[in-house]
């Protein structure tokens, strides 16, 4: 049976589950607005996050929020390795040469965590994990307050580092015209490294929260890598709040189909508003109308 409570669950863990997303989709869509870059292996980086959070607080005895850095940490190393010694090769030829080198890493990066790991499903041991926040009769995990907090948070830092900084500010100019930044004096190459590594350590950030929240296995970057650019896509290409609101809905979407509908129905509801969307929005509810 509804209730009012469950759906006030619904919509809040929806929220919750929403921010992993947005931190996905913002990554892909800095790496994509930046650098024109399509990386179909963005979802891996997700993986690989969630995978050295774990071993951070199970090996190194970290507590899992402390791991979150870790995490980020090391796939931004990972992200920078990607950017010189793979998409450097392919980026500005074809488009098929860089979406063939993604599905290419997809396979990599998936072999090696099973031979690192196994294929068994892990998770994140969290010392908040039994803890619940109750409102009357709702009831809310701390992990997943935490999660909304710590993405709120890294949000601002991006909005201040996009606004306020040198490297913000080349960015911006590079991710809209990168020859006349280049005769500008902007150094395209450090700009692409540091918007690879940025968009690498969101995806690793995610990771670790998922990782938190939910059990994971070396196959689970597959959909959130469809999802993030089902999410770039909704909120319009190259708009973060387009990330931001797309991931919530998504988030929402989801949640909510399966508590009406059942679990089969979470992926079909989403990807419906989708299509919804760009039925009466092409571009994208923050898209520009004339793009």
């Amino acid at each position: 049976m509804f209730t009012l409570s469950g759906i006030v669950e619904t919509l809040l863990w929806g929220v919750a589950n929403g921010c992993i997303y947005i931190l996905l989709a913002t990554g892909l869509n800095i790496i994509f607005g930046v650098m024109k870059l399509v990386n179909f292996a963005h979802g891996q980086l997700l993986m690989i996050g969630a995978y050295v959070a774990f071993v951070a607080s199970t090996a190194l005895g970290l507590n899992a929020y402390l791991a979150i850095l870790v995490a980020m940490g090391a796939v931004a190393v990972i992200g920078i390795g990607l950017e010189r010694f793979t998409f450097r090769k392919v980026l500005g030829t074809d488009k098929l040469n860089e979406i063939f080198v993604s599905l290419g890493l997809i396979y990599v990066f998936e072999n090696a965590a099973i031979l690192l790991w196994g294929n068994d499903s892990q998770r994140i041991v969290s010392p908040y994990e039994s803890l619940r926040l109750s409102l009357g009769e709702v009831a809310i995990g701390y992990d997943r307050i935490f999660g909304v907090l710590i993405v709120i948070a890294i949000l601002i830092a991006l909005f201040l580092l996009m606004k306020k900084t040198k490297i913000g500010l080349a960015m911006r100019a590079t991710s809209q015209k990168s020859d006349t930044s280049m005769l500008m004096g902007i150094n395209i190459e450090k700009v692409y490294i540091f918007t690879f590594a940025l968009g690498a350590a969101l995806a690793g950030v995610a990771g670790a929260l998922y990782g938190i929240i939910f059990p994971f296995n070396p196959y689970i970057g597959a959909l959130p890598t469809i999802k993030a650019f089902a999410i770039i896509i909704l909120g319009g290409l190259g708009s973060i709040p387009g990330a931001v609101v797309g991931g919530l809905l998504y988030g929402i979407a989801e949640n909510t189909a399966v508590y009406f509908l059942g679990g089969i129905w979470q992926d079909a509801i989403a990807f419906a508003l989708l299509i919804a969307v760009l039925v009466l929005r092409p571009t994208g509810l923050f898209g520009e109308k004339g793009e």
